[in-house]
């Protein structure tokens, strides 16, 4: 276990290895509007609905029945259309267009242990310097500790680069209750594996290159797509994934990991152990609680690697 900066990770990624991130961006997906007795109302979008419309959260849920409304302005207008399981609902558009809605009215959605309102400034600091492709209701965290130069730097040293999308569902905040691993149902996130991406996985594995992934979204991604095919160890495509990730697991694609500091009891973590060992996680969390590292989306990060 050794402490850096994050302006060495370069030195730590070996000629040859790729180095595989999330390029997904977040969404203005908080809405705060009125429901039509005047009190307030909010519609987090998580994602369109293949039907029509969108799948979203809502608060106050209780409130918020098949049939119920929430206005934004006078000229936007949200209709809960169906109630679906694990807090989730299908919402319709009445007036203006969802993206001009999102453009108009849409808030930043920070994690809910950011105590504070959102500002414009988190419209560009709440993304990894390479989001290109909206979708997300919160970054993949890992992505914000890069800058231009550090990715300039990797290049020059030999690191390839190769790009996936996964939007962050809500299931990145809900926590573990259950007692038996098993028993949680992950929230299904949509993902999508270039076919460029799928060869430079396969180019990497051939000249003996280790594969990491920036974040636990690009872990699962990848995990996701892998294949039993030695020549192409993960397959292109996209769809929807609800791999669950946790110790014992046995990872066919990852072999090093770049990843933040994660909430108790979240999957996240559970993923992180399972790559690095139980026992070995939570040394490294007690040693960085105990140097003042900062936790969770903004704070510090670990990068993991199956050899040094």
């Amino acid at each position: 276990m050794r402490h850096r900066h994050f302006t060495d990770v370069p030195d730590l990624i070996a000629p040859g290895d790729l180095v595989v991130r999330n390029v997904s961006r977040v969404i203005r997906a908080r809405l705060i509007g009125t429901r039509d007795n005047g009190r307030p109302a909010e519609v987090l979008l998580v994602r369109p609905d293949p039907a029509g419309g969108w799948i979203a959260m809502v608060h106050p849920g209780g409130k918020l029945k098949q049939g119920r409304r929430v206005s934004f302005g006078i000229e936007a207008r949200v209709t809960i259309a169906a109630v679906l399981g694990g807090g989730l609902r299908r919402v319709t558009f009445d007036g203006i267009a969802v993206e001009r809605v999102m453009e108009r009215y849409g808030h930043v959605p920070l994690p809910p242990y950011i105590d504070r309102s959102d500002e414009e400034a988190d419209v560009h600091r709440y993304q990894t310097v390479y989001a290109k492709t909206d979708g997300s209701i919160a970054a993949p965290t890992a992505g914000l500790h890069f800058t231009h130069a550090i990715l300039d730097r990797l290049r020059d040293r030999g690191a390839t680069l190769a790009d996936v999308v996964l939007h962050v569902g809500p299931g990145t905040f809900k926590p573990v209750e259950v007692d038996v691993l098993t028993d949680h149902v992950m929230h299904a996130e949509w993902y999508d594996v270039p076919e460029a991406t799928a060869r430079a996985v396969a180019d990497a594995r051939a000249r003996g290159g280790r594969i990491w992934a920036v974040g636990t979204t690009t872990v699962r991604t990848l995990e996701a797509a892998a294949t039993d095919d030695p020549s192409t160890p993960v397959a292109s495509g996209r769809g929807w994934t609800d791999l669950f990730i946790y110790p014992p697991h046995a990872f066919r694609v990852v072999q090093g990991v770049l990843t933040n500091f994660h909430l108790p009891r979240s999957t996240l973590l559970m993923l992180v152990a399972a790559f690095a060992g139980y026992d070995h996680t939570m040394q490294a969390y007690r040693e960085a609680v105990e140097r003042g590292y900062r936790l969770f989306s903004y704070g510090d990060a670990m990068a993991i690697a199956d050899r040094v």
